[in-house]
């Protein structure tokens, strides 16, 4: 099968052969219904029943339109009536990311970057950095990500943990990241809890 490519205007912008039921079928490309986020991720919500077929046909072509735009990463949630598409889309790349006692969320990272998709927890470690030099001047970054990005704002060097990761790592790897700045952790000077579910 030789490369395809889509218009970003067009759901149907080719035809593909598939095979069903084992006679080969003309039908055209259709990308899947999805939204994008400030991160360059999509998310897929199924909600009609699909030929898993059909399905796999639809993801393979979503994927790497998706991939040619540039997204970074694809979510894929399934309804637990959907189950049925699991195996298609575990063979177009996507793993589990967790599961809810009415859908299964997927994952398929598509960046040739660094894979950088949060694990699912009930619990994360969100630091903030504050790094002061001697003559006591604040590190301050603009936010360049999430929804304030548009704002104009300027904050601490901010971010999450990584499972396992110790606080006093996590706080200067995220400086590091965020600034190029070596930076020495000192003290933990607040701890904080909210719970968003």
């Amino acid at each position: 099968m030789g490369s395809l490519s889509v218009s970003a205007n067009s759901s149907m912008a080719a035809e593909r052969v598939v095979v069903i039921s084992g006679k080969e079928v003309q039908r055209p490309v259709e990308i899947l219904s999805a939204t994008n986020d400030e991160f360059d991720f999509v998310t897929v919500e199924m909600k009609e029943k699909m030929d898993p077929k059909i399905f796999a046909s639809s993801l393979r072509d979503s994927v790497s339109h998706w991939r040619q735009q540039g997204m970074k990463a694809v979510w894929l949630k399934l309804p637990i009536d959907l189950v049925n598409l699991v195996p298609a889309a575990v063979d177009e790349g996507f793993s589990y990311h967790h599961a809810e006692p009415d859908y299964l969320m997927l994952a398929c990272w598509l960046s040739k970057t660094k894979q950088v998709l949060p694990s699912y927890a009930t619990n994360r470690v969100h630091i903030g950095a504050f790094v002061m030099n001697d003559k006591r001047e604040v590190l301050v970054v603009k936010e360049s990500r999430g929804m304030f990005k548009r704002m104009d704002l300027w904050k601490f060097p901010t971010g999450f943990a990584e499972d396992g990761e110790d606080i006093s790592e996590a706080a200067k790897r995220e400086v590091k990241e965020e600034t190029g700045i070596d930076s020495e952790f000192v003290e933990i000077l607040a701890f904080g809890w909210r719970n968003l579910h």
